[in-house]
């Protein structure tokens, strides 16, 4: 039994496809048999400014999105950051270690700071250690995420081994784990691209929270090619990435989909392709609506799970206060 921590930034708009693929299915599969703990980062969401109002609903849908996609509070930690204050403290704590060097290296840093000119957010530029306080505070020894996050798990990694180094052995050393298969879901409008929660194109990306009728057009206008046969053609970039989602959701095999598409057009295929999304989503959207219309016993979840992260993260906090001196 391994030790697991994911977390999720709150949003109004949903996870997209790529996102499930990538990370949020492998979450749900990681909960069997492990001690699994995934959060709902809105510490993190503060980078850049929020509306209160807004800001609390989107915490409420990400936190109802992950009971609605399967994970069970009753066989993994399911909570909200900023109700377990140890992340804040040790963040802090981490920080102190870190460096300007590594963390102007981060390459979120770099991509979203460009957006703001001269008037940068300092928690674009700290926000890092903040994440690998999240990692390293429950001694995580797995750390299931997007290929956009290997870099922010590496400093996590050197955060940790520094730390021991200079007080002695403490914390864990995390590992990261990319999900081989799916973890490059493309843009369904510019397949060279990697599938975009900010990508201007609307018909771009398919989000879990989108109306089903939505989510049939995005994919009756996914790019592919002229060519008319349908196989496992990494080369043909649009087909490749619409294969490789139907091969995920349905978990054929590459000459069982082939077969099963001999003589069949893009147009068929494609629908086919819908049907396996739609049949995903639909009971996520179903399940999550269940949640949102009762709030206080959402609220009382979010409760419960936050006390049981707490106690976990409070012990190895007054660890790390004692090392240090405080």
């Amino acid at each position: 039994m391994a030790t697991i921590f994911s977390g999720i930034q709150p949003s109004a708009q949903a996870p997209h496809i790529g996102n499930y693929i990538g990370a949020l299915k492998q979450w749900v599969e990681l909960q069997e048999g492990n001690d699994a703990l995934y959060c709902v980062v809105d510490l993190h969401a503060l980078t850049v400014p929020q509306d209160p109002k807004k800001l609390q609903e989107s915490i409420d849908q990400t936190y109802a999105l992950l009971l609605a996609i399967g994970l069970d509070p009753e066989k993994s930690t399911v909570f909200v950051q900023s109700q377990v204050p140890a992340h804040a403290q040790l963040g802090w704590v981490l920080q102190t270690i870190s460096t300007m060097g590594e963390l102007s290296r981060m390459t979120q840093f770099k991509d979203k700071s460009a957006k703001f000119k001269d008037s940068i957010p300092s928690g674009l530029f700290t926000y890092p250690t903040l994440m690998a306080a999240d990692i390293v505070l429950y001694d995580t020894q797995i750390v299931p995420v997007g290929e956009d996050q290997i870099q922010h798990v590496e400093l996590a990694r050197n955060l940790a081994q520094r730390f021991n180094n200079r007080f002695g052995d403490t914390f864990v050393v995390p590992n990261v784990q990319i999900k081989k298969e799916g973890a490059r879901i493309m843009s369904l409008a510019d397949p060279t691209k990697k599938m975009s929660k900010s990508d201007e194109n609307k018909h771009a990306a398919v989000f879990l929270n989108d109306p089903l009728d939505v989510i049939q057009e995005k994919l009756s206008r996914a790019v592919t090619d002229s060519q008319t046969e349908i196989t496992f053609d990494p080369e043909r970039k649009g087909l490749y990435n619409l294969l490789s989602i139907y091969k995920i959701l349905t978990g054929k095999s590459e000459v069982e989909i082939e077969q099963d598409m001999k003589g069949k057009g893009y147009k068929e295929f494609k629908q086919e392709v819908a049907h396996q999304v739609i049949t995903l989503v639909e009971p996520i959207q179903t399940r999550m609506q269940e949640l949102l219309s009762d709030r206080t016993a959402l609220h009382d979840s979010m409760k419960r799970s936050a006390e049981k992260a707490a106690s976990r993260a409070q012990k190895k906090l007054e660890e790390v206060y004692s090392k240090i001196g405080l």
